[in-house]
């Protein structure tokens, strides 16, 4: 049995992930000494990286308990609007799902930010309580983890120096890189889940011609969704995020330019969406399903895209890394490292499986060729629509996962 002030933990990736890790093991865990690891250097400037990030309400809750929300840099979503795309008339032509945040009763729904910004916020409040105990929190940064290796009553971290720790917690990179090049054979790989959907994803802004009123929209079309997250304005224009997910073997936006690109979008937009006036350069990538059967290895742990590696087509990816770090802190407030480590499996299947069961079953409907799949999908959104109770739940669920 582990003496609580003999508890040496080291988090691999100061991404936000890692970084709210960190900042839950110093607040909640006093007698554990953190070590935070990160291959960029700390002068790095990350706070320009424009990649979108959708936080659930849960995971602006938390951040702001932690004093590491970046405020004036996010759009809150007060609503989200969910619609079926289809060329035939009637109830599947005009199918939705509408919630919003007065319904419920709750200041937000989630909000929108950029993933520079939020790091850069979670990296200024380290540095905070990093000074106010220097002893026990500290940074590694410059430093690229290369291996870990479980040892009977340690785990070694190897980053050209070596370090033990009672607990490793990797925290960075996808399943697969992190399978490639991080994982000594000592720490064998779990069983894992594959699956390739034959799709992907084109990243980029939109312009609106009108206020987006902080309604996030996402669109089923015969292809796969396509989403706007809206944005603070920007230079007084009305900005949001696209993510428009397209199948990869009949793509039908590689061989266009912008302009033709904006007339395709507009003919899948839901008419609340408004005119989009102008399309920013789009950046695509595969879309897949990793996903490790089980979160932890002897002393070593993985959470977040470490962990799996989901398609966007819920956008709960980095607030499902958040809810497991979290429950990793909360498992070792009580708990010896193996005994946390077994607590957190349990603890963590019901919301991760759940959310990786829904998200691919409906990556992989958009390919189902049956007859009247869309017209299902589109009856289902109405149904849901017209049923409180329900429409209370998915609700919830995307706020705070499934408790």
């Amino acid at each position: 049995m582990y003496r609580a002030s003999s508890i040496r933990l080291s988090i691999i990736g100061a991404g936000p992930v890692g970084l709210t890790l960190a900042l839950l093991a110093a607040e909640r865990l006093p007698w554990v000494q953190v070590t935070l690891w990160d291959s960029r250097p700390d002068d790095s400037d990350i706070s320009n990286d424009p990649r979108t990030l959708a936080l659930s309400l849960g995971s602006v809750q938390l951040l702001q308990r932690l004093k590491a929300w970046p405020g004036t840099h996010c759009q809150a979503i007060d609503a989200v609007h969910i619609s079926q795309h289809s060329q035939r008339n009637g109830l599947c032509g005009d199918a939705f799902v509408h919630l919003t945040a007065k319904a419920l009763a709750v200041p937000m729904l989630g909000a929108v930010t950029h993933y520079g910004r939020l790091c850069q916020t979670l990296r200024h409040r380290w540095r905070q309580m990093s000074e106010q105990a220097p002893n026990r929190l500290r940074s590694c940064f410059g430093f690229p983890v290369t291996r870990l290796k479980n040892l009977p009553h340690c785990v070694e971290v190897q980053a050209g120096v070596t370090q033990e720790a009672d607990l490793a917690v990797v925290a960075e990179g996808s399943v697969g890189a992190t399978q490639a090049s991080l994982w000594d054979n000592d720490v064998r790989a779990s069983a894992q889940w594959k699956w390739q959907y034959a799709q992907r994803a084109w990243v980029g802004r939109v312009t609106l011609t009108t206020p987006h009123g902080g309604v996030a929209f996402e669109r089923f079309t015969e292809g796969g969704p396509v989403a706007i997250l809206p944005l603070p304005e920007h230079e007084g224009q009305h900005t949001a995020a696209l993510v428009w997910c397209v199948a990869s073997d009949h793509d039908p936006l590689l061989s266009l330019d912008n302009s033709q690109r904006l007339g395709l979008l507009h003919s899948f937009l839901h008419p609340r969406v408004g005119q989009v006036k102008e399309l920013s350069d789009l950046k695509s990538y595969p879309l897949g399903l990793q996903a490790y059967c089980t979160l932890t290895q002897g002393r070593a742990v993985r959470i977040g895209n470490a962990a799996q590696t989901l398609h966007p087509v819920a956008g709960q990816g980095l607030n499902l890394g958040l809810r497991d770090a979290y429950a990793l802190v909360e498992a070792l407030r009580a708990n010896d490292v193996l005994s946390a480590l077994r607590r957190l499996e349990w603890r963590r299947a019901p919301d991760r499986w759940a959310l990786l069961a829904t998200t691919d079953f409906l990556a992989r409907s958009f390919a189902w060729q049956l007859p009247g799949a869309d017209s299902l999908r589109g009856l289902s959104l109405a149904a849901l629509n017209k049923v409180g109770p329900l429409k209370a739940i998915l609700a919830r669920n995307m706020m705070f996962g499934i408790r």
